[in-house]
């Protein structure tokens, strides 16, 4: 008996609209990382992208346990001398709240040629309004 092996034409993806008022960051990344891999699938293949599409909403609400809003801090480095910068959760919730998410949930997927594909179909906004409303109409 042969294992089954999904082609990639096959993949039918779905739509999930995720409210991150009020969530804990952590758990919500890990469930939406969930969701863009295709783990809950019947038909799940590591080696393959069999995901479905998400939209966060009210990333701007989202929380954080203990004292990692004034702890936590994004570090980055261009490569360049003098190129490290720092930004605090405080200032990156206030700026771009939604890269918070993007940048948790990218943690969580595995490290490999899938993970920039996997991250296109990860929608965050940081209001209430859904901008793909229409996609969840047709499912």
């Amino acid at each position: 008996m042969k294992t089954y092996q999904p082609k990639q034409k096959e993949v039918k993806r779905g739509w999930h609209l995720i409210d991150a008022k009020g969530e804990v960051l952590g758990r919500l990344a890990s469930r939406v990382a969930q969701l863009l891999m295709g783990k809950g699938k019947a038909s799940f293949s590591t080696h393959m992208d069999m995901g479905d599409n998400v939209v966060v909403v009210n990333a701007g609400k989202i929380e954080v346990t203990g004292k990692k809003s004034s702890q936590k801090a994004y570090r980055s480095h261009s490569g360049y001398p003098g190129g490290y910068k720092e930004v605090s959760f405080e200032r990156m919730s206030e700026k771009f709240p939604e890269r918070i998410i993007i940048h948790a949930v990218s943690g969580m997927l595995p490290d490999n040629r899938l993970k920039s594909a996997r991250l296109k179909r990860l929608i965050v906004v940081a209001g209430d309004k859904n901008p793909y409303e229409k996609k969840f109409k047709e499912n």
